[in-house]
């Protein structure tokens, strides 16, 4: 009695672990969900201010958010994580109160909202911001020293978001339409460099400078990036669809040399991304390459990059093949999130999926452009060994919750094996194009990208997905060899999973079309060899 006592008291604590990792706090809604006090305001433009201080770890500034009234409403939440501080806050010339809970600041506006009308409110902030710890995958400053010496300084903050450093409606679903400009006054002997095109450099009295930036585009808010070091200059024209495009490169100084032979990569990968993908989506901003003191993140028009200038993840293959080795990894994977997180970005980051899956994907596209399919085909089977399992690929909605690491590798198979199915290279590329086209400058959700392919395709991949994104099972092929006939089912499947398969009979390539119940396949000579397509992401299990 007692053992079984034991037994469901462990039981009753599983329960209650299992419920505590779906409870959704009150920081987390306000965070991650389009509140009332979202909702009813389009964000047009940001003009952000900020002064660094690298002595002290300190900045200062203001950001006016320019915006247009969508429904009454006289409440506005901005989001700025502490211990930075809201200071004041101003609407023509009038100091607003502000109610705080945790993150997330009301700003009671005095002014009546009129629907269709647009206003400015400027906000006003200080303090020391989070350190990152680990960027770019835990969110911050980094306050680092170059080799010489003198300061160098990056902000990067997917994940945790662009309040961590800065006021702004810290959610994906709204970008600024008419873009963004950036004023960076950086410590004194350094140089920023921010997204956009550099418009103006003004001198200050104590010998500092300031670096304005400014993007036309919308962008996404965890896009928006500083970065200060004692930074040279080199630049190239790309000749792409959309005629000359500005490529300029930003290097720690002793780097130039290396940074002129690595980054010659960076017109291969607009080459090939511009094949797979259409036109490069910031021809206005320009592109740009930017060294800092961490691996590197794709921050719109302004690439950062830290791959120490190797090829490969920090000089290893992620695969394992050897294909890994033939590209500087950040150089193509962060510009391939120019057009998938940048130009089309996530809604919620419970779809980061679409940011990541289709990115790793573009590794693999950028070995079948510039070294064959067969490179790309082996690069990808190989980073199958990174694959955990673990947790869903889709995250949970509305409490800023992404899914598992797993987006990336298994996510990249997913594409792959979709591109198995329809078979077809120029129809793939006009979807992967077609995708960029009709979400242009957008944000989207899983649901209109699912639409979007199974409309393009004119295959119904509901179950599809629903294997790939919302479950961890893999798909199990199970078959039996019976003198001349070969017997399949599928095992381990969502309902409706139905993946047609290539295979080998003998050698000879034909398609099946399994299901859960048994099937027979007629062989045509007793003890038949079988094989199935390798870049299909299933297992394959033999029952004797």
């Amino acid at each position: 009695m007692i053992k079984y006592f034991f037994f469901f008291l462990f039981l009753f604590h599983l329960s209650i672990l299992s419920a505590q990792s779906v409870v959704i706090t009150q920081q987390e809604k306000l965070r991650g969900s389009i509140t009332k006090d979202r909702v009813w305001w389009d964000l047009l433009h940001y003009t952000l201010e900020v002064k660094v201080d690298d002595v002290k770890k300190y900045i200062s500034g203001s950001n006016v958010v320019k915006y247009k009234v969508l429904k009454d409403h006289q409440v506005m939440q901005i989001d700025l994580q502490a211990p930075l501080k809201i200071t004041k806050v101003i609407q023509n010339n009038n100091e607003l109160s502000i109610k705080t809970k945790g993150n997330a600041h009301f700003i009671e506006l005095l002014e009546e909202q009129v629907i269709g009308k647009i206003y400015e409110v400027k906000i006003f902030y200080e303090g020391i911001p989070t350190v990152s710890v680990r960027p770019p995958w835990t969110g911050g400053f980094t306050w680092a020293k170059d080799k010489n010496g003198k300061g160098f300084i990056a902000t990067s903050n997917q994940g945790i978001g662009a309040s961590i450093w800065w006021p702004c409606k810290d959610h994906m679903y709204d970008e600024p339409d008419e873009g963004t400009v950036m004023m960076i006054t950086a410590p004194k002997g350094l140089m920023d460099v921010s997204n956009g095109r550099l418009k103006k450099v003004a001198k200050n009295s104590d010998g500092t400078k300031t670096y304005t930036w400014e993007v036309i585009n919308p962008i996404n808010n965890y896009g928006i990036n500083i970065n200060i070091g004692d930074y040279v200059h080199f630049s190239e024209k790309y000749n792409g669809i959309n005629g000359e495009l500005d490529c300029d490169y930003y290097v720690i100084s002793y780097n130039l040399d290396k940074a002129k032979e690595q980054f010659k990569q960076a017109s291969m990968t607009l080459e090939a991304f511009e094949y797979w993908f259409g036109p490069y989506p910031f021809y206005e901003d320009g592109y740009k390459l930017v060294e800092v003191p961490y691996l590197g993140m794709e921050h719109q028009s302004s690439v950062t990059y830290g791959n120490n200038y190797k090829n490969g993840y920090r000089g290893r293959d992620l695969s394992g093949t050897g294909w890994g080795l033939k590209f500087d990894f950040i150089i193509i994977h962060e510009s391939g999130h120019e057009w998938f997180a940048n130009n089309i970005t996530y809604k919620d980051i419970a779809d980061m999926w679409i940011h990541e899956s289709f990115t790793t994907y573009s590794e693999v596209l950028y070995l079948d452009y510039h070294f064959g399919t067969k490179a790309g085909n082996e690069y990808l089977i190989g980073i199958r060994k990174n694959i955990k399992n673990d947790k869903p690929i889709i995250g949970t909605y509305d409490a800023n919750r992404e899914g598992s690491g797993d987006m990336y590798p298994k996510g990249a198979n997913m594409i792959h094996t979709l591109r198995q199915v329809i078979n077809d290279d120029e129809k793939f590329r006009e979807i992967l194009v077609g995708l960029n086209k009709e979400f242009y400058h957008q944000t989207a959700t899983t649901q209109q990208i699912e639409e979007y392919i199974t409309k393009q395709s004119g295959i119904d991949l509901s179950a599809f997905f629903n294997q790939y994104l919302r479950s961890i099972k893999i798909p199990v092929l199970e078959y039996q060899v019976i003198k001349h006939k070969i017997k399949y089912r599928y095992r381990k499947t969502v309902k409706g999973f139905n993946l047609p398969l290539k295979v080998l009979v003998n050698e000879e390539e034909q398609w099946i079309n399994p299901t859960r119940e048994w099937k027979d396949l007629e062989a045509g000579s007793t003890d038949p060899t079988f094989e199935i397509d390798p870049n299909f992401y299933i297992i394959i299990s033999e029952l004797k």
